[in-house]
């Protein structure tokens, strides 16, 4: 018989523990996200993959914020997150840092994100765009790479919440895991 561990059981981090714990060589930029509901589950998402940092661009909504406290869970207390106004020159600024900066995107010449191969020793911003424009065009032409998310129904993308948990399972899966 299967049965569902306890709280005790999963035996997770605390907050302060969380904060101090090495994270993972990732990064994630929100570019002008409206909803704060999505930001919300990304900060959730974050945290369950130890990014590294949570990048809020531009319109994005900021905590403190019960919409996204809400869907949080309180991951918006402990994942690292700052504010970016221009999120181009901030690409710039990391890939001048040797950041790789890769936008999730349909995109002509995207790789297929099971073609993804994160290179070991390396840092990755991961850029989702506006839930109807999508990637800022202008990031779109820096950008070092862009990953496609292969679908197979009748819709033409995913939640930005999805995609980002299958983002970060994904680089964790592949980097840590295998």
């Amino acid at each position: 018989m299967v049965r569902k561990r306890t709280t005790d059981e999963l035996n997770r981090l605390s907050v302060a523990d969380f904060k101090n714990t090495d994270k993972f060589s990732f990064s994630l930029l929100l570019d002008d996200v409206r909803s704060l509901n999505n930001v919300g589950s990304v900060f959730r998402t974050a945290d369950a993959f130890r990014a590294s940092t949570v990048y809020l661009g531009g319109i994005t909504g900021r905590p403190p914020h019960r919409d996204i406290t809400k869907t949080a869970l309180g991951a918006d207390e402990s994942v690292h997150w700052e504010h970016i106004p221009d999120c181009v020159s901030f690409c710039r600024e990391l890939q001048a840092k040797g950041v790789r900066v890769v936008a999730v995107e349909q995109a002509e010449g995207s790789v297929q994100l099971p073609d993804f191969k994160p290179e070991p020793d390396t840092e990755y911003v991961f850029v989702f765009g506006n839930e109807v424009f999508g990637v800022n065009d202008k990031i779109m032409e820096i950008a070092d790479a862009c990953l496609e998310i292969p679908q197979f129904g009748t819709k033409h993308s995913l939640n930005i919440s999805v995609t980002v948990g299958i983002i970060c399972w994904d680089f964790v899966s592949k980097q840590f895991l295998s």
